[in-house]
């Protein structure tokens, strides 16, 4: 019988078998959710350097933590509530170090909205990279929650229910965020949108 691999196990089973020291199981974790909690920090940081540092120190302290969880939530709702945390940790002591406001922060790395999009001519990608820094600056005005649930939600794809253990909060007040988030946006957005359809 062919022997199972460790991209075959759960990630409940990778976390057990990481316990007993086994840093190739520990990888497979790391290929698995790389690529969300990248996701996550950038969607905090709006910089895609920070966002790659971020992930790294999430992964450390995820190795260190793996004692701590308990399996009484899901694994990758565990780590994206790690994820939130040491983002958030991260820009407020950049913010400190160089004593300037998140806000200013900002960097538009606008090839992670268009990455998936299909071939689009040279106007429309200009048009849509422009359009990416106005719902960035939108996103920007919003309260951390708001913004971090966001995020989850329309850059991450979680779902209300994981959204909601990450942020350990109700599936209602998830909603209730992103209603009011998506709305404000909209708020925002709405003279560009009407300049654009003119």
């Amino acid at each position: 019988m062919e022997q199972k691999k460790f991209e075959d196990y759960s990630d409940n089973e990778l976390v057990e078998i990481c316990r007993q020291g086994e840093m190739e199981a520990f990888q497979v974790l790391v290929n698995r959710y790389q690529a969300k909690v990248v996701g996550i920090a950038y969607g905090v940081s709006h910089n895609q350097e920070d966002a790659n540092d971020i992930a790294q120190e999430v992964f450390v302290k995820i190795y260190r933590s793996l004692k701590k969880f308990r399996g009484d939530s899901k694994f990758y709702t565990w780590m994206y509530r790690i994820t939130v945390n040491i983002s958030i940790d991260y820009i407020r002591k950049k913010n400190r170090r160089r004593n300037i406001t998140y806000l200013d922060e900002v960097k538009i790395e606008p090839d992670i909205l268009m990455a998936g999009m299909k071939k689009s001519s040279p106007k429309e990608k200009l048009l849509l990279k422009e359009m990416y820094g106005k719902i960035l600056d939108a996103i920007k005005t919003l309260s951390e929650d708001h913004r971090l649930t966001l995020v989850l939600r329309e850059m991450n794809n979680l779902s209300y229910q994981d959204i909601a253990e990450t942020m350990h909060c109700s599936v209602g007040t998830v909603m209730s965020r992103l209603f009011y988030a998506r709305k404000k946006v909209r708020e925002k957005l709405k003279p560009y949108l009407n300049d654009s359809q003119e």
